[in-house]
């Protein structure tokens, strides 16, 4: 048994709008099929998608904090053209620089419009085939237990690990990394970013989610009342959520 990511989940004030400006920054297209809005390739509605990690977008009553996201996208380009061409895209859709600390990189740190940081990085071979989004990356304080959790939870193989980074993909090929970066920060608010993971057909979601909390999940309630997905945390704190299969 296993679980496979399917969809990254971005908690804003406008839905809506966010979904639109992540729909014209990665080149695919938006979808309002219920209270969420849904951003992915194509020109029809295909959840979950095959290969892609997609995008759907919740609308909550809160706006971000001032605090740094712990979750953020890297998006992939193809040469320093394409680099400088997407960063000046994205700030005229409303994407802003920020500063996270950042220094002297080659890449360009950016807030959609509502404030969740994303990185535009340079070419890297590794990310030629990913599509647009190159990694989901997570800070956390450990990447090799990060990496362990979530290798035994989804059906994506591991990279890379080290004690500084550890990244995972899915075993098909294609699509983004799932990448844990150490981080000195400590988790003070819940996340605006998070993974939406589903079972494969067949599967038992209750049994899945037993089998997260054997590895260290916990169960976690947001208030979320009666719902057919499950809310959890990672060993670290990180909330993610397992969805019902359709």
């Amino acid at each position: 048994m296993a679980l496979r990511p399917v969809q990254v989940n971005i908690k804003a004030l406008d839905g809506l709008a966010v979904g639109r400006f992540w729909a014209e920054a990665l080149g695919w297209s938006v979808f309002s099929p219920g209270v969420t809005t849904y951003v992915g390739p194509g020109g029809d509605l295909v959840r979950p998608h095959p290969v892609a990690v997609c995008i759907d977008v919740a609308p909550v009553p809160e706006p971000k904090t001032a605090t740094k996201n712990r979750t953020h996208l890297d998006l992939a380009t193809t040469s320093a053209g394409h680099q400088t061409e997407l960063v000046a895209r994205l700030k005229a859709l409303g994407a802003k620089p920020v500063d996270v600390g950042q220094r002297d990189v080659p890449w360009t740190v950016l807030a959609d419009p509502e404030g969740n940081e994303f990185c535009v990085l340079e070419p890297r071979d590794v990310y030629r085939d990913t599509g647009p989004i190159a990694a989901v990356v997570v800070d956390c304080v450990d990447p090799r237990a990060m990496a362990r959790f979530w290798g035994e939870a989804t059906d994506w193989t591991l990279h890379e690990v080290t004690d500084d980074h550890a990244s995972l993909r899915s075993a098909k090929g294609g699509g983004p990394y799932l990448e844990f970066l150490r981080s000195p920060d400590v988790k003070t608010v819940p996340d605006r970013i998070h993974f939406d993971l589903l079972p494969y057909p067949g599967d038992d979601k209750a049994a899945e989610v037993d089998r997260l909390r054997a590895l260290g999940a916990i169960d976690l309630d947001l208030g979320q009342g009666d719902v057919p997905w499950t809310c959890l945390t990672d060993p670290e704190g990180h909330e993610f959520c397992v969805l019902a299969p359709s």
